[in-house]
């Protein structure tokens, strides 16, 4: 359907036909990318892990002594964790793959003689492409049209100050426009582009790991030094009690393999690529793989207004003029509705909605009893408003041509375009912010009457646009004054609350009136009855760094403002997302911890700077992401916990055992059985575990804090004793009974840490499969530990003998107690800790409860 307001310059454009044949001949309109890593590199990839490393010394040396049966079950191991992380590396990159593609940009093209969005990727050579102030140059592009384009160029020349870019000359894809507006034919894509030239050059650069992975492979290395020490201290003890020195190499080795949580990269990285994919599919997009681990240390939530916090459909509501003032009724989009009112009828807003439609860059498509718009929100409300008087204003772009024109600049907050009937009479008219659009009249008394007016307005809620003609031969006239309406979404209220439960401080930061964003805080429970509001002057000031957390509203900022928002909570300690969709809101998203982009209506410019991109520019799906980040690093810490107290046990059961009078508590083949299946599938079900709710009552985690931070080496050390102690007092009744001690000593050792793991695991709130592969998992492993002791195979591979059942009634009641005493202490600790509690830099109790 033909848009009725026309564009800039008629003609030019493909047919679809066409464009197809052109997509097909040379190939989708996207960057070279990284080749994916072969299997052979992948699983090399897996081995050169310190801990994989140490597994595969161990083979070797018992390979050498002669022992068949300990290399057989150490090459399980090595095998079992080298498929485990190669299937989870294929699906982070498959997961990675995705998000880039929920990510991709669109492109404004002219096809069948309209212009349409369509996925950048579809663009080819000979299309006609519009361009406007917050666009990422799609492809290499040709300019035809050009008004005031700026061109920042610095991804691709370095420069750092945007370049004028006029009729004629070309302008490279991955590139931004940082002004005006252009129209362009596409002149190279793909691989021949300026970026994809570039991007063949680095095709080969694979991710990179995320601050979280580099820290846990500090912690591999420690753990690798530490256990070869405990296993040098295992085989001096064994030779020191006499055992021969081939079995007590066995021994170390075999326990040095036990000791080390192998399978901590596979669950890092499915815990962090499927958090990401999660993320997805709730609109959360990321884009950078290291702000799912940040997002859960967000404590300072600076958030946009317009369609973020309301809806980002704007709808006139009133307008003003020397004649009266006017209601605006009738839905946002909707093609009904009417101006009501003393002046509704008259000439004078007659040629108010005349000049808004003139000034204006949106596009406007009737589609039954609703328009579709195409453009910035605010300037479709201004001609839906239009239409509502009379449709045939939409053509006034036919009389009145536009012949130049100062595109929208977030520093002069104005518009203005310059316009010629034919009979040669020239109109500029010029919108804008009021107190920067009257300052052109002349007429003093105008000027503060309609001041008045606007600050009435803006008390109301209203976002209020100035409009003044200035004919070529005369003085500015003022045109009048639009109030407009951006209601609060629905569930914005919920978002804010969610948000002050989490212990995260939810901020208002806005170019808008200070009485417009102070009315839309007010409903959506940001602004407290003591906050503060302060505008843009005040923080250029610096005035705001004291008194960071007594303000809830920032008015009228401009770009470098913001930045020095972020920076002010960051100098406190916190860690900062920062939502925004202009080009004005991009330095603050680079700035900030987290920057937000919106997906739906944000500039491509925003959603190149953030790190996550809300394609239903839903604030809820913030909260969503912060949650998946919490999770994700809750689980590492839950493996943590789970697989070091069962490799701190085994260690202790070798060193402790024999001073009770138990010589040989286990086998070589044991020890290396156990951590097979409790480092196996069970470790890495922790990584999709689900969220604990529990997790969003209190304020983020610090990110400076160690992994093993908050006690929870104390937790391990007191988990690994439990479960060393009922292993050795398994022995000693076995040995007491005349049991098979090394068996009985085996099944508990095992069982115990399997019931640790049930005790560790995450709350559920289904009773769907899709919640219960710990469960499963441990399941599995609890079936694998029993048939060890009771099947014939198992038992000559594995040293072990059958069992009478009290000793079974034993070896379960000892190997319960450690999990339930775990699973009592962690239920008790998280209910006190279920209350919201100071969030970093904030002291004792945040005053923003």
């Amino acid at each position: 359907m033909t848009a009725i307001v026309p564009p800039v310059r008629q003609g030019g454009g493909l047919t679809s036909g066409e464009a197809a044949r052109r997509l097909e001949r040379d190939g989708e309109n996207v960057v070279p990318r990284a080749a994916p890593r072969n299997l052979p590199g992948r699983v090399a990839r897996q081995l050169a892990d310190p801990m994989i490393l140490l597994l595969c010394a161990a083979l070797g040396v018992v390979l050498v002594l002669g022992d068949r049966v300990d290399a057989a079950i150490i090459g399980a191991v090595v095998v079992l964790n080298t498929v485990i992380g190669v299937v989870q590396e294929v699906r982070a990159e498959h997961a990675v793959a995705v998000l880039d593609e929920l990510a991709s940009p669109e492109a404004r093209v002219r096809r069948d003689g309209r212009y349409v969005e369509l996925p950048a990727a579809q663009l080819v050579v000979g299309d006609e492409v519009r361009l406007e102030a917050g666009d990422v140059v799609p492809a290499d592009l040709s300019l035809v049209e050009a008004v005031a384009l700026e061109v920042d160029e610095a991804a691709m020349t370095g420069e750092s100050v945007p370049v004028r870019r006029d009729t004629g000359a070309e302008v490279l894809s991955g590139t931004v426009v940082t002004r005006g507006r252009a129209v362009a034919e596409v002149v190279r894509t793909g691989a021949e582009s300026g970026l994809g030239r570039i991007a063949g050059l680095i095709a080969a650069t694979g991710l990179r790991p995320t601050p979280l992975q580099r820290r846990l492979s500090r912690l591999s290395r420690q753990l690798v030094w530490i256990t070869a020490g405990l296993a040098a201290l295992v085989l001096v003890l064994a030779v020191l009690r006499g055992a021969p020195l081939a079995d007590s190499l066995i021994l170390a080795v075999s326990l040095a393999v036990a000791a080390i949580p192998e399978s901590l990269p596979a669950v890092v990285s499915v815990a962090l690529a499927l958090g990401a994919l999660r993320m997805a599919r709730r609109s959360a997009i990321v884009r950078w793989l290291p702000a799912v681990e940040t997002l859960g240390s967000v404590s300072v939530l600076a958030s946009d207004k317009t369609g973020t916090l309301t809806e980002g459909r704007m709808a006139v509501r009133r307008t003003w003029t020397a004649e009266g003032g006017c209601e605006v009724d009738g839905p946002a989009y909707g093609r009904g509705g009417a101006l009501r009112g003393e002046s509704a009828n008259g000439a004078a807003v007659e040629r108010l909605l005349r000049d808004v439609v003139l000034c204006n860059d949106a596009r406007l498509t009737p589609a039954g009893d609703t328009w579709t718009g195409i453009g910035d929100p605010l300037e479709v409300a201004l001609l839906v408003a239009a239409a509502r008087l009379d449709e045939r204003l939409l053509e006034a772009s036919h009389e009145w041509r536009r012949i130049d024109e100062v595109p929208f600049d977030s520093e002069t907050r104005s518009m203005t375009t310059v316009h010629e009937n034919d009979a040669g009479a020239r109109l500029s008219v010029v919108k804008g912010a009021p107190e920067v659009v009257l300052d052109r009249l002349a007429d003093t008394a105008g000027a503060n009457r309609a001041r008045a007016e606007a600050q009435a307005m803006a008390r109301a809620g209203l976002r209020v646009i100035a409009v003044v003609e200035v004919p070529v031969a005369g003085a500015p006239e003022l045109a009048g004054l639009i109030g407009m309406l951006d209601p609060p979404r629905d569930d914005a209220a919920a978002v804010v609350s969610a948000c002050r439960a989490a212990g995260i401080r939810p901020l208002l930061v806005t170019g808008d009136h200070a009485e417009t964003a102070l009315a839309v805080a007010r409903q959506v429970g940001i602004a407290r009855p003591d906050g503060e509001v302060v505008d843009g002057d005040v923080v250029a000031r610096g005035e705001h760094v004291d008194r960071v957390d007594r303000i809830d509203v920032y008015a009228r900022t401009h770009p470098e403002q913001k930045v020095d928002i972020v920076d002010a909570w960051q100098a406190r300690g916190h860690v900062v997302a920062m939502t925004g969709d202009g080009v004005n809101d991009a330095p603050a998203l680079r700035r900030a911890d987290i920057g937000v982009a919106m997906g739906r209506h944000g500039t491509e410019v925003a959603r190149q700077a953030a790190d996550l991109v809300l394609a239903d520019d839903d604030l809820r799906s913030v909260v969503t992401a912060v949650a998946e980040g919490r999770r994700i690093y809750a689980n590492i810490r839950t493996f943590l916990r789970y697989g070091l107290s069962g490799g701190l046990a085994e260690v202790l059961v070798i060193l402790l055992a024999p001073f009770v009078g138990i010589a040989t508590p286990l086998l070589p083949g044991q020890i290396l059985w156990i951590n097979m299946l409790t480092h196996g599938i069970p470790g890495v079900a922790f990584g999709g575990e689900p969220l604990d709710p529990r997790l969003m009552q209190r304020p983020s985690p610090s990110p400076e804090r160690s992994v093993l931070g908050d006690g929870l080496v104390r937790r391990i050390l007191v988990g690994g004793a439990m479960i060393a102690a009922v292993s050795i007092a398994g022995g000693l009744l076995a040995r007491a009974f005349a049991w098979p001690t090394t068996t009985v000593v085996f099944l508990t050792l095992g069982l115990a840490q399997l019931a640790l793991a049930l005790a560790l695991r995450a709350p559920r709130s289904t009773r769907g499969l899709g919640e219960r592969a710990l469960e499963v998992s441990v399941a599995v492993a609890i079936g694998l530990q029993v048939l060890a002791a009771s099947w014939t195979p198992l038992q000559d591979l594995l040293g072990t003998r059958t069992v009478e059942p009290a000793a079974w009634a034993a070896v379960l009641t000892l190997a319960l107690v450690p999990g339930v005493a775990v699973k009592m202490t962690t239920d008790r600790r998280r209910g006190r800790t279920a209350q919201p509690a100071s969030s970093p830099g904030s002291g004792a109790s945040p005053s923003w409860k």
